[in-house]
């Protein structure tokens, strides 16, 4: 394991290339400033920026910078009440905006509003699925129509379905459109997996700069690989296909990931409810290896010093926010993060603030 206290490291090692229009280091410092987190941050980024911040980032046990980073991605508590809960076989399966639920009153055949028996609370009153949609696949078939009506008011459709049940590992009551999971309010899993390097007593983690043709967080930083977790295959399998398509990495390695727990977090943006678990995995890389991205997700990678890396992640939003939640993770796991740093325990249990079922 690493020291509680390390400090400095070596130059990053490039991977890929592609120019970039930069943005001024002072406006994501004033973003930064004024709370501003990347769901609401524009403007591309360059691989310059952000190892120009890395370059004086502080102590690596600095965790304020770290709690930000959780903040952002556990927004909108306040506003939690306004939802209704969304119920399937009297189960709790997902939390759905009055102006969502608005918008799905004219699909009556598919989706009924109920009324509970306390008439004294706001959310007494639940919606659920027509009683005539029994099954599974009725349910999956009926629920993708209105979807596909819905059209735009839907963005960023991928064509890949979402198991919801009440809790992980349960039979799913139907499937769901990922890009309409945060409007129903379902729980989401993904695999998210750092891969690291061992050198001359040094450790690196490979970082994804995502294409900038992504529909979400284009241009931003990921750890090496992630991926939602669809309907009907398990985490292995997944982390398996997310490691052969984003990064290139042949099975005969990616076998080698394991599995070290997982992060969640509950983010509330207006209409959408968005309740993640993360499963995450780390794999040693050899020195030798190389990766390369085969799906057009990644538009280059570099092998940063984790000590760089967790300047980064302290200073501004340039990760994608719940794939920084995953890299602190490891920082906690490898022993960059001490229990004698300020906010040790705050910030262990806020970096699974989410589900955890």
């Amino acid at each position: 394991m690493e020291s509680c206290r390390v400090h400095g490291g070596l130059a990053p090692l490039p991977v890929g290339g592609g120019v970039f229009l930069r943005p001024p280091i002072a406006a994501f410092r004033r973003n930064l400033r004024h709370g501003a987190c990347a769901m609401a941050v524009g403007g591309r980024i360059a691989w310059d920026d952000v190892l120009e911040l890395s370059s004086d980032g502080g102590r690596v046990s600095d965790l304020a910078g770290y709690f930000e980073r959780v903040r952002c991605c556990n927004r909108g508590s306040e506003n939690k009440d306004e939802f209704l809960p969304f119920l399937v076989e009297e189960q709790t399966v997902g939390y759905i905006h009055p102006s969502f639920v608005d918008q799905l009153k004219s699909f009556s055949d598919v989706f009924i509003l109920k009324p509970g028996n306390d008439k004294g609370s706001r959310n007494a009153t639940f919606i659920t699925l027509h009683p005539l949609l029994r099954s599974s696949e009725e349910r999956t078939m009926a629920v993708g129509d209105v979807i596909k009506a819905m059209g735009s008011r839907i963005p960023g459709i991928r064509n890949e379905l979402y198991p919801v049940s009440s809790s992980f590992g349960q039979p799913a009551f139907f499937s769901l459109e990922r890009a309409a999971a945060p409007y129903f309010g379902i729980k989401a899993y993904g695999v998210h997996m750092n891969g690291y390097v061992e050198k001359e007593d040094k450790r690196y983690l490979w970082i994804a700069k995502r294409s900038n043709n992504k529909p979400t967080y284009p241009g931003m930083l990921d750890h090496l690989v992630a991926g939602g977790l669809p309907h009907g295959i398990s985490c292995k399998e997944n982390i398996i296909k997310e490691c052969q398509e984003e990064a290139g990495i042949p099975e005969s390695i990616s076998r080698r990931a394991v599995p070290v727990g997982a992060v969640s977090y509950v983010d509330i943006d207006g209409p959408r409810y968005k309740r993640d678990v993360l499963f995450c995995y780390d794999i040693r890389l050899p020195q030798e290896f190389v990766p390369k991205n085969e799906d057009g997700e990644v538009e280059s990678f570099k092998l940063v010093p984790v000590e760089k890396v967790a300047s980064i992640i302290r200073q501004g939003e340039f990760f994608k926010p719940n794939c920084a939640l995953v890299i602190i993770d490891f920082l906690f796991r490898h022993g960059y993060v001490c229990p004698d740093d300020a906010g040790y325990l705050e910030l262990l249990q806020l970096l699974r603030s989410g589900a955890s079922s």
